[in-house]
C-alpha cells in the first residue's frame, strides 16, 4: 500500500480514511467509497491504483474502524449506518480533499462499489462540489439520493446476473436520471455478476469487464473533474 491513514473534520467530529497521493505530488481529487465489507485492502488498492493514474484518492472509513469478511456481519454493518452521519462524513471527505494543496481541481469525483455505489450517487446529490459520479452496482435500501439536486454527470456499471441490483433496477435508475434532466450513461455487462470489479473475489471477478470499466472511468474523470 502506497497511501496512509488520515483523519479529517466531519461536522465537529473526526472522520478517518485512506489517502493515496500520486508520485507527481498532485492531481484531481477523488472519493472512493467502500463495499459493505468496510475499508478493506481491496478499496485501499483501488485508491492506490487511482493515485498511480494521477489522482489524489481518499477512501473514507464509513464504518469507523469496523470491517468484516462475513456476509451476515457486512449486512448488519451496512444496515446500521446512520445516514445523517454518513452525509456528514461524505461532506467532510469532499471538503478535506479540496482543502489539500495536492488537489488541483475545484471539484472532486466520487466512485463507489455496492453499498458505496449508492453512497457515490448520494454524495453527488448532496454536494455541488462533486463534479463526476461513478456507480458500480450501487445499492442501499435506506439511502435515497435526491436526483433533483444532482449536478454531476453519472457513469454507471451494472451486471446482467446481479441478484442484488438486477438490470431492471439499473434501467430504472437511468430512466429516473433522464427524467430529472441529468446526464447519465449506464452499461449492463453481459454475463457479469455483482461485484465483478473486485479482484479479491475470484468467484465473481471478471477481468475483461473490470478493465473496460477502469478505462472508461479514467476517461470520464479526466473529462469532468476540473
Amino acid at each position: 500500500m502506497a497511501g496512509t491513514m488520515i483523519e479529517f473534520p466531519s461536522n465537529g467530529k473526526a472522520g478517518s480514511g485512506y489517502l493515496a497521493v500520486p508520485a507527481s505530488g498532485g492531481g484531481p481529487g477523488l472519493v472512493v467509497l467502500q463495499e459493505w465489507w468496510g475499508l478493506v485492502d481491496h478499496i485501499k488498492d483501488v485508491a492506490d491504483r487511482l493515485a498511480a493514474e494521477g489522482f489524489v484518492a481518499l477512501a473514507p472509513d464509513m464504518y469507523h474502524g469496523e470491517s468484516t469478511n462475513s456476509p451476515d456481519d457486512a449486512g448488519k454493518l451496512m444496515m446500521a449506518l446512520d445516514i445523517g452521519r454518513v452525509e456528514k462524513d461524505l461532506r467532510g471527505a469532499v471538503g478535506y480533499l479540496l482543502s489539500r494543496d495536492e488537489v488541483t481541481t475545484k471539484h472532486v469525483g466520487t466512485v463507489g462499489f455496492c453499498m458505496g455505489g449508492q453512497l457515490s450517487l448520494y454524495a453527488a446529490c448532496e454536494n455541488s462540489a462533486v463534479g463526476a459520479c461513478v456507480v458500480f452496482y450501487g445499492i442501499h435500501p435506506n439511502v435515497s439520493p435526491n436526483l433533483s439536486t444532482l449536478q454531476a454527470p453519472v457513469l454507471g456499471f451494472f451486471a446482467e446476473k446481479d441478484g442484488f441490483v438486477p438490470p431492471a433496477a439499473a434501467r430504472q435508475l437511468e430512466a429516473d436520471l433522464q427524467a430529472a434532466g441529468r446526464s447519465v450513461e449506464i452499461t449492463i455487462f453481459e454475463g457479469a455478476d455483482h461485484a465483478f470489479f473486485n479482484d479479491t473475489r475470484v468467484e465473481v471477478y471478471d477481468e475483461a469487464h473490470a478493465a473496460t470499466c477502469w478505462s472508461r472511468m479514467l476517461t470520464f474523470y479526466r473529462e469532468h473533474v476540473r
